[in-house]
């Protein structure tokens, strides 16, 4: 059955003294997503309105945006689940913002080209392979689709515009466990540094909002276990290792 929803809509344009909303009644069934809405907003009512939008499944990360104070992907966020007749939509926190719910990605790609980590997105295994002896499965750890809600989640980069940001900060650990021919110290120097993993202040928000479940605030920590490893063996006359 049909319900409608009241959608305000954080709308901005370059010029504009500030932001401010607009509100649409939307008519919505079980399966309409926020996505769903605002692209029919755009199409029919207002085509002013400004948003990214790609694969609508998840996977491109281009929808992220705030609904009812909280980071999601609209794609896959269904208007009736949320569980009320209005629903809130802003863009993402932490970014600079462009126009209505769209913001400058720009910092936050600028983050993982510190860390020299590129993202592999296998979407499964290669065929033929298989786990090594005594793995009971395998699990993918480049599941992060550069959405940016981890950073819009994060209370730390609200404060901190030179923080390192959880998705970097995972991309790092990742590099630390599988270098792949790469230069693992350059990262985990960024990683040590002031505004790197020891800036984080284990709020788990990053982890609670990721879409991918990358959990960015364990591998945080995992840097942060590796890190103290390394000042150990450094005091002990010890090699410290390229990767550990």
């Amino acid at each position: 059955m049909s319900e409608t929803v009241t959608f305000r809509v954080q709308r901005f344009k370059q010029g504009d003294p500030a932001s401010h909303y607009d509100t649409f009644q939307e008519s919505t069934d079980p399966r309409t997503t926020v996505l769903d809405v605002l692209t029919r907003i755009r199409r029919v009512e207002d085509p002013t309105l400004t948003l990214r939008h790609s694969c609508f499944h998840a996977s491109c990360g281009t929808c992220g945006m705030k609904v009812n104070g909280r980071e999601v992907l609209a794609c896959v966020t269904n208007v009736r689940e949320l569980g009320t007749d209005e629903v809130v939509v802003q863009p993402l926190d932490n970014a600079p913002l462009v126009s209505d719910l769209v913001v400058d990605m720009g910092p936050f790609y600028a983050r993982f080209n510190a860390i020299d980590r590129p993202l592999v997105r296998e979407s499964e295994l290669v065929p033929g392979s298989h786990p090594a002896e005594g793995i009971p499965h395998a699990e993918r750890y480049e599941d992060c689709i550069e959405c940016g809600i981890c950073l819009s989640a994060c209370p730390i980069a609200a404060t901190d515009p030179e923080y390192l940001g959880p998705a970097a900060l995972a991309a790092a650990d990742r590099l630390r466990e599988e270098p792949r021919g790469q230069q693992v110290p350059p990262a985990l120097r960024l990683a040590d540094d002031p505004h790197g993993a020891w800036r984080c202040h284990v709020a788990f928000e990053c982890s609670e909002a990721c879409p991918s479940n990358v959990d960015p605030a364990g591998h945080i920590m995992s840097l942060r276990r590796s890190l103290i490893g390394r000042r150990w063996r450094a005091l002990r006359g010890e090699p410290v290792g390229a990767e550990r």
